[in-house]
């Protein structure tokens, strides 16, 4: 059985509708970090034939998001996930940064680390804020609101986009925190989000089991220490800990999509009811890895059925 990535480029290749748009802009410099990337912005399918306006998810490590050949570590084939939630009437522009290689530890703290230097998270927030989401507002067909806007990344990047939704809730009201690095700086997020005050939104936490007891008690403790905080299990957080998870791009493609249903709000109130039964099925397996042959025939089964 092929994999769903290929089902869905084969199935693309035969048909005269794009699934989706990969944009590409170069060179965007950072006045905050005095260096420069490209972003890459996956646009939905129907982008160019309505207007409508469309949350925005920014992601970190832009380079593991799209094309596998970009990729120092696997692929989160993120357009074709987006593909197949649209099926379900869940659309996103999602922006993918790439991170600047060996500078990437520094981006992603926001704390003092030991051995790796003052961490820059701070400055890469400030980037992220005030250079390129102004950008994304003004080129794209964007929801600015900090309702229709979230951050999403693993290990380091999980940790930086769950210490941005507390350090700016005025722009973001959801995160997707999978498999984050708790540990850095010894454990200072713990401390931080301790202090931090409430922010409403959603926040969409995981782990996998076989990353270690180390990296899984960390993430069960953040999970209480948010439930502390008053954030709900299924209504403000949903915790996923996947038994056969690792610590790799591979398992959080697949929580990915799984995370989205949950975190993005509908750009059409029409869509809620095709996203809540997305939600449902996300934890109806949420602890269950599904094979491509699975998720495959899902995608059959859902393109027949016109939803």
């Amino acid at each position: 059985m092929a994999s769903l990535t290929d089902f869905l480029r084969r199935l693309r290749g035969r048909s005269s509708a794009s699934y989706g748009t990969i944009e590409r802009i170069p060179a965007v410099y950072s006045p905050q970090l005095d260096n420069e990337r490209k972003l890459l912005v996956s646009l939905p399918a129907h982008y160019s034939s309505q207007e409508c306006r469309y949350p925005v998810i920014y992601m970190h490590d832009g380079q593991n998001l799209f094309d596998p050949a970009m990729s120092f570590s696997g692929s989160w084939n993120v357009d074709v996930a987006m593909a197949e939630l649209s099926l379900g009437g869940l659309e996103a522009i999602v922006v993918g940064i790439p991170n600047m290689g060996h500078e990437r530890i520094a981006e992603y703290s926001p704390f003092e680390q030991t051995g790796f230097g003052n961490g820059r998270g701070d400055l890469y927030l400030d980037f992220l804020i005030n250079t390129v989401k102004p950008l994304i507002d003004e080129r794209y067909l964007t929801l600015p609101d900090r309702e229709h806007t979230g951050i999403l990344g693993s290990s380091l990047g999980g940790l930086i986009s769950l210490y941005a939704f507390f350090r700016h809730p005025r722009v973001f009201g959801f995160a997707g925190v999978l498999s984050p690095s708790l540990w850095l700086s010894d454990g200072a997020i713990f401390s931080f989000i301790e202090q931090a005050p409430f922010s409403p939104g959603k926040l969409y936490l995981d782990v996998g089991a076989r990353e270690g007891a180390r990296h899984v008690a960390n993430a069960q403790e953040m999970r209480d220490l948010l439930e502390a905080k008053g954030y709900r299990l299924g209504q403000d957080l949903l915790w996923v800990e996947e038994e056969m998870g690792h610590h790799h791009e591979a398992a959080w493609a697949r929580r990915f999509q799984g995370a989205l249903p949950f975190l993005v709000p509908p750009a059409e109130p029409a869509r809620s009811d095709r996203i809540a039964r997305l939600i449902a099925a996300t934890a109806r397996s949420a602890k269950v890895t599904e094979s491509d042959a699975q998720r495959v025939l899902r995608f059959q089964r859902m393109r027949s059925k016109g939803e």
